[in-house]
């Protein structure tokens, strides 16, 4: 549980969700934000501190530290274990199978099909504070889209690939953290496509492809 802690408040860094100098929430409100104990996060916390990412100043709370150097912060961020290649592959997956399906999706799709969809969104929802939770919710959330094209090849064909469609979200979500962009863009798709716009959820899955390849083109390069 320290570790996890310890990877979800490197994450929030590492995007900028906390830049140097920002009050990081108090012991009480990480403990609800990763639901751990106490124990959890001040051990997080203090192995952070041993770093020199955190400064903790008795009665004010812990900050991300002001004079952080590039060699702390280069050391911090994780390995993208996903290659760029395998990315760029994955994405003209979708765009050939996953952009079919929506279309197919907003033709054939039942009531029962469209709660589905929302059920898994809400199960992200719940999860944006455990990428590993939250990837689940979204590989299910592209499946339920996938059930409701009723097309049962592309079912079948989804299936053939869902390890390393996980794979792909999973170290998304790890690396880059798991921001308001992606939640606020899964929830704009689920209304584009109840709301039956296939062009509007396809270009906001596109934008949100076209914003995590340039993530990992720029965590490339800084290697």
């Amino acid at each position: 549980m320290v570790d996890e802690v310890y990877d979800q408040i490197k994450s929030n860094i590492i995007t900028a969700k906390w830049k140097p100098g920002d009050k990081i929430p108090s012991e009480n409100e990480l403990c609800q934000m990763f639901n751990v104990s106490r124990v959890s996060v001040r051990s997080a916390i203090q192995k952070l501190r041993a770093v020199g990412i955190i400064t903790t100043h008795h009665g004010k709370g812990s900050f991300v530290s002001p004079s952080i150097n590039e060699s702390i912060l280069n050391s911090f961020i994780p390995v993208m274990n996903l290659s760029e290649q395998e990315f760029l592959d994955m994405m003209e997956f979708r765009e050939t199978i996953e952009f079919k399906c929506i279309d197919l999706a907003v033709e054939r799709a039942e009531e029962k099909d469209i709660q589905q969809i929302g059920q898994a969104l809400q199960k992200m929802i719940a999860n944006k504070d455990d990428f590993v939770k939250y990837s689940q919710g979204d590989l299910e959330f592209h499946f339920a889209i996938v059930r409701a094209s009723k097309n049962e090849l592309f079912l079948k064909l989804m299936n053939a690939v869902k390890d390393a469609y996980y794979y792909y979200l999973e170290e998304l979500n790890r690396v880059f953290g798991v921001n308001e962009e992606s939640l606020q863009g899964h929830i704009a798709q689920y209304e584009a496509i109840r709301n039956k716009d296939a062009g509007k959820a396809k270009e906001l899955i596109a934008i949100g492809m076209e914003e995590n390849r340039r993530k990992i083109a720029q965590l490339k390069n800084h290697f």
